[in-house]
């Protein structure tokens, strides 16, 4: 048998090998391709792009999601300069150095920005890779899209800064761009004035018109208020109906006045919902400017609040400008309101009565109880002075808890001891009426004293009915239903009218003293009060005249059929145990 040939090629090669090598490059060729299938899948999963820049070849390779994000085409991702272009203009420069520019520090960098077609935000992240000299020979970049995270902060940011229902400025970027604008007038010796704004009655509104159409009325408010917005003035909203508005510098057209008119100009014309309701507002307004208010941005509105509390206690819809006067009237209301704590706490506080008269018989009908402060230096301090501070600090809850109870108890014991059964009059505030268990606490206290509610007349003011006439109305019937009396307190002193009564449940009208001062010496005077006294009596009402003082005021009270008097000619309000002579000496008479 022959032996076996072994062919070789020319260059003495062993064919075998040849194959071997052939077969090894064609798998390391298939597994280089599944290699590189994979990638390409988890690139494709990731939604990202990929760029990749060799600075020694000025080689550039895009791969990835690049359609998506860039809205690139794979036939212009040669160049990364073709790729510079998608971006936005102002991005351009930025976005060319992450890719292409070799000075990198620390190796990494990154980069947002936004497409031009699109408007879509990236990130982009390079890695540079640095040989031995510490030169970039070789750089990698990612882009992701983070338009999503993008928006979700810049509404964030938008929150942070502005009042989402109007757009104002909200209440701490307002503060922050005021404080700013004090201290560049600081530097350049010039002026910054200060407006806040109050919607009058805005809960009032609210309640009638809804939750939804009062904030369409805020943002129709807030719309007019933005237009106001000019270089050197800004807008913000403080409150849920409190708005603020600062000028830098004014003067020309940008004055505190101008934009005070331009608001008085716009509250003349109605606010139109989308159901069509016409809307009225007025406005009441603070005013105070740096640096004749004070030398902060934060101190300057704590001026324009202390006008707005100053403006609001004389008549709605006014404006009040800051002044010297006005701040020491403010700090003597606050020491006198942090006194009136302590003597809440303390309860120094203590009731003269004042006998009321029936003019007829002259027999004692009863009496009103009135609350008198005496501080530490044994001063009385005012009910005049001291009521409206603890109206508006909420104290009057319970002094008039204290009252009431008080009253109540020196009434027990004056029907123990004397059979007294005339009629005791507490004056109720606004406050303590709008309370919804007011009445429920007001039976509790006379069941524990055992004491008649139809011995005990509510006195009450005009005032009560300003912001839920309604709701007044249905107290003050329930109140009846109970046994209690209703009086209706100084009559003629405000809004009040004849023609209303008749709508009122109440049972007693007070006169008040301003008609019975001239009721002898001026004939108008006289005939209205005669003329109030005959409607009264028809209506069925009783009629109390207060401030009586002269014996000819009460023959011609007593002329006109009107039923009782109070005031000084009779008696002075007195205290406790005085009254409680006066019943005893009535008894035996």
């Amino acid at each position: 048998m022959p032996e076996s040939v072994t062919f070789r090629d020319k260059g003495g090669n062993d064919p075998d090998a040849l194959y071997y090598q052939v077969d090894l490059l064609k798998t390391l060729n298939e597994k280089l391709t599944d290699s590189i299938g994979v990638f390409d899948q988890f690139i494709n999963m990731s939604g990202n792009a990929y760029a990749y820049y060799n600075f020694k070849n000025d080689y550039f390779e895009a791969v990835g999601n690049f359609e998506a994000l860039f809205g690139m085409p794979a036939s212009r991702r040669t160049d990364a300069e073709l790729l510079v272009e998608y971006a936005m203009e102002e991005y351009r420069d930025a976005l060319r150095e992450l890719l292409k520019v070799e000075d990198q520090p620390g190796g990494e960098a990154k980069l947002e920005f936004c497409i031009e077609e699109s408007h879509k935000w990236l990130e982009g992240h390079s890695l540079a890779i640095f040989d031995t000299d510490g030169s970039v020979v070789e750089k990698y970049v990612c882009f992701h899209d983070i338009t999503r995270f993008k928006l979700q902060h810049d509404e964030l940011s938008y929150l942070a800064y502005y009042d989402d229902l109007t757009g104002l400025l909200n209440r701490n970027f307002f503060i922050q761009k005021l404080n700013l604008l004090v201290q560049k007038a600081q530097e350049e010796n010039v002026k910054v004035s200060v407006a806040m704004l109050d919607i009058d009655s805005f809960k009032r509104i609210n309640d009638s018109i809804g939750l939804i159409l009062g904030d369409e009325l805020l943002q129709h408010v807030g719309q007019f208020l933005l237009s106001l917005n000019t270089e050197n003035t800004i807008v913000g909203r403080f409150g849920t109906d409190v708005f603020v508005a600062a000028i830098y510098n004014p003067s020309g057209s940008d004055t505190i006045e101008n934009l005070l008119d331009t608001i008085r100009r716009r509250l003349t014309k109605p606010f139109i919902l989308s159901n069509k309701d016409e809307i009225y507002l007025t406005m009441t307004i603070g005013v105070a400017s740096f640096p004749e208010a004070s030398g902060s941005g934060f101190d300057v509105l704590q001026k324009t609040e202390i006008c707005i509390y100053a403006a609001k206690d004389g008549n709605k819809g006014g404006v009040k400008y800051y002044d010297n006067e006005l701040m020491r009237q403010f700090v003597a209301n606050f020491a006198l309101e942090k006194r009136l704590q302590d003597a809440i706490v303390a309860s120094h506080f203590m009731l003269y009565y004042q006998p009321q008269y029936n003019v007829r018989t002259g027999k004692l009908r009863g009496c009103e109880a009135l609350i008198r402060w005496r501080d530490e230096d044994g001063r009385f301090i005012s009910p005049a002075d001291f009521i409206p501070i603890a109206e508006k600090s909420g104290g009057i809850i319970t002094i008039g808890k204290w009252v009431i109870s008080t009253a109540l108890q020196n009434y027990q014991i004056w029907q123990r001891l004397y059979g007294f059964d005339g009629i005791l009059s507490i004056n109720i505030s606004a406050i303590q009426l709008k309370k919804d268990n007011f009445i429920d606490e007001l039976l509790d206290y006379m069941r524990r004293e055992q004491v008649n509610p139809e011995n005990i007349e509510i006195e009450i003011t005009e005032s009560v009915f300003i912001d839920n006439f309604h709701d007044i109305i249905e107290k003050m019937k329930s109140m009846q239903q109970f046994g209690l009396r209703v009086s209706l307190d100084d009559f003629g002193t405000g809004f009040s009218s004849l023609s209303y009564l008749k709508n009122l449940p109440i049972n007693t009208l007070k006169i008040d003293k301003s008609f019975i001062d001239t009721v002898i010496t001026d004939d108008a005077t006289g005939i209205i009060t005669e003329s109030i006294v005959s409607m009264v009596r028809r209506l069925g009402l009783e009629t109390i005249a207060e401030g009586v003082e002269d014996e000819r005021q009460m023959e011609f009270l007593k002329k006109i059929d009107c039923d009782n008097i109070q005031g000084f000619l009779l008696g002075k309000p007195m205290p406790e145990e005085e009254f409680e002579a006066l019943i005893a000496a009535d008894r035996q008479s």
